[in-house]
């Protein structure tokens, strides 16, 4: 076995390895558990800004 089967094997291992983590991550960001926290966390800007305009106004 030479060294750069060795390299071919744990780069076709990482691949894998990554994909499967970037598959677990979209599965976890899609999940209907995790919407409506995602989506409380999608206005935080814009609740920054009332923030803001509700201080000038004071």
């Amino acid at each position: 076995m030479s060294i750069e089967h060795i390299f071919d094997s744990a780069s076709s291992v990482m691949t894998v390895v990554s994909f499967i983590t970037f598959a677990g991550i979209c599965a976890w960001a899609w999940s209907t558990r995790k919407q409506q926290d995602f989506a409380q966390a999608a206005q935080l800007p814009f609740m920054e800004e009332v923030r803001h305009e509700e201080k000038r106004d004071v």
